[in-house]
């Protein structure tokens, strides 16, 4: 799996135009692969536990931009549980990766925001294209 970059350049924070289109569903097809070589992995109401977490957090540093030296140790925190549903074979090495990928590029409250939107466009296009569960 490709490392899935949020910024074409972060400095002048713009975000990568395909990233929510063609990305977004390129990464939902790849998942869908995953629940198709090892059955019972990657579960839409699994996959959605965790966006469901992103978007409580990026709505808390939303509402409370002086808390996120609180909110960032949180956001790390998702990679833990990632580990966690990957120990009890509920997500992919692939969804763990882009979990780790994803939080590491988190260091201010705009790249959470943009994670948080490459979720959201990922969780539509697996929809699409994963399982029926």
């Amino acid at each position: 799996m490709d490392k899935i970059e949020f910024w074409k350049d972060r400095e002048k924070k713009i975000i990568d135009p395909e990233l929510f289109s063609k990305k977004a569903e390129s990464f939902a097809l790849e998942i869908a692969k995953d629940n198709e070589q090892v059955r019972g992995v990657n579960k839409r109401t699994q996959l959605r536990k965790f966006f469901d977490e992103i978007v409580s957090l990026n709505m808390q540093a939303k509402t409370s931009p002086h808390g996120w030296e609180n909110i960032l140790p949180l956001v790390h925190m998702v990679t833990a549980k990632a580990a966690y549903a990957k120990g009890r074979n509920l997500i992919s090495d692939n969804f763990l990766n882009f979990i780790k990928e994803s939080v590491n590029q988190v260091e201010e409250p705009c790249d959470l925001d943009v994670f948080n939107s490459f979720f959201e466009s990922f969780i539509g296009f697996y929809r699409l294209h994963g399982p029926n569960n």
